[in-house]
């Protein structure tokens, strides 16, 4: 089974919110949107946003310009069902973020527990190229993992686990650490996971050079 196979099975199993990363409220997500300080207008892409209540807490709060980019088209469904007419005002992609290409730029990436799905160093390089391609110079990325001593599985698949220094490190020297926090993360089952959140500034490094 592929990974697409292997997550739209897991949607079409379970109701999301059994799902051990489900999050009724994302508070940490939210509160690292907030001091970024994006204006309400500009855009932001939710990587791996699958069935989660992010935008729905970001479209109560006003903002304007969301996208959702999921592998699993059930994930997505689930979403828009739950939206219902206000669904329309987001832009839902259906896509690997591995071999998707980014067709516009992003004020911020938000992306909590894809990348740590990403056991191939091929992988990781196509998800870091289109990362760069994605975000607009100065752009923020959020992005969350699993924490050092966090599972070394999820969903029956194996993750790589990371501390904001190791992240860090394989994004590379075009993003600088601006902040991380920790979350020891309920699951809807009682099991506590332990998470890290860091946040990077795209330096655009390229560009720099050349100007």
């Amino acid at each position: 089974m592929d990974r697409k196979q292997h997550w739209e099975q897991v949607y079409r199993q379970k109701p999301d919110e059994t799902l051990s990363w489900f999050q009724p409220r994302p508070e940490i997500s939210l509160d690292l949107i907030h001091a970024a300080g994006l204006r309400k207008t500009e855009a932001l892409i939710d990587v791996g946003g699958g069935a989660s209540r992010l935008v729905d807490q970001l479209q109560a709060e006003g903002f304007t310009d969301l996208t959702v980019l999921d592998i699993a088209e059930q994930a997505l469904i689930a979403a828009r069902t739950r939206l219902g007419n206000s669904a329309s005002q987001v832009h839902w992609i259906a896509a690997d973020v591995t071999a998707w290409q980014p067709g516009r730029s992003y004020r911020l990436w938000h992306d909590r527990a894809v990348f740590h799905f990403l056991t191939d160093p091929a992988e990781r390089a196509a998800y870091r190229k289109n990362l760069q391609a994605a975000l607009t110079p100065g752009g923020t990325a959020i992005i969350a993992s699993f924490a050092p001593d966090g599972p070394e599985r999820c969903s029956g698949l194996p993750v790589q686990r990371y501390s904001p220094g190791t992240l860090a490190a394989e994004l590379g020297p075009g993003f600088r650490l601006i902040t991380h926090r920790n979350e020891a993360h309920n699951t809807p089952t009682g099991k506590v996971q332990q998470f890290q959140y860091s946040v990077f500034e795209y330096l655009n490094l390229k560009m720099k050079a050349i100007t």
